[in-house]
Order: structure tokens, then C-alpha cells, then sequence
């Protein structure tokens, strides 16, 4: 599989599903917020930027500096966009996965 047909991983696409969610308020905290909140998962800020910035440099994501703010002491908020191959990316994993859960019935088992 060349670099283009990989599909995304499950936190890549949790990222990018996050920003599409907050939409112009999608910065760093935001970010971890959300997912805090909605699949209640803790992110380290770290391995969100790592994630964040490996999106950018795949080209999926754009992110541009927001102004200086006192409450930040003087540093500025870095947002992010899911730009339209970001979106298309998005979408193929979702319709994989939507074709691989089709016919499949999951059964409780107990395990030994």
C-alpha cells in the first residue's frame, strides 16, 4: 500500500472528527476537552501536537496562530482545520469501516 491508500488510525481520526466538531474553536485544550468530555479519553498534550502536527505534514490539516492573549500570558493559540483532504480521508475510513461492521453480529462470550 503506497502512503496515500493508508487509512487513518483511530486517534487520527478522533482528532480530526474533534476539530470538524469545534469547527473555529479548535485549539489544543479545545481539543482535549472534547474528547475528555465525549469518549472520555485523557490526552497528554503531547501525544495530541505529535498527532496534530503528523495530520499537518500529511496535509490533512492547516493550522494558522491566533492573537497574543494576556490570559495565555502573552502566547497566542494555534488553530487547526481539517482541510478538504483531511475530509476525504476521513470519509474512506468511515466507509471502510461502515462495509466491514456489515453482516456482523457481535455475541457476548465469556472468557476463561
Amino acid at each position: 500500500m503506497t502512503e496515500k491508500e493508508k487509512f487513518l488510525g483511530e486517534f487520527e481520526q478522533l482528532l480530526l472528527l474533534s476539530i470538524l466538531k469545534l469547527a473555529e474553536n479548535a485549539y489544543g485544550s479545545s481539543i482535549r476537552q472534547l474528547l475528555a468530555d465525549v469518549i472520555d479519553r485523557d490526552v497528554t498534550i503531547g501525544a495530541l501536537y505529535t498527532t496534530l502536527e503528523r495530520l499537518e505534514k500529511k496535509g490533512m490539516l492547516e493550522s494558522k496562530m491566533g492573537e497574543s492573549t494576556r490570559e495565555r500570558g502573552g502566547r497566542a493559540k494555534k488553530y487547526f482545520k481539517v482541510n478538504a483532504k483531511g475530509q476525504h480521508a476521513l470519509k474512506r475510513s468511515k466507509e471502510a469501516l461502515a462495509s466491514m461492521w456489515e453482516n456482523v453480529a457481535i455475541t457476548q462470550m465469556s472468557l476463561p
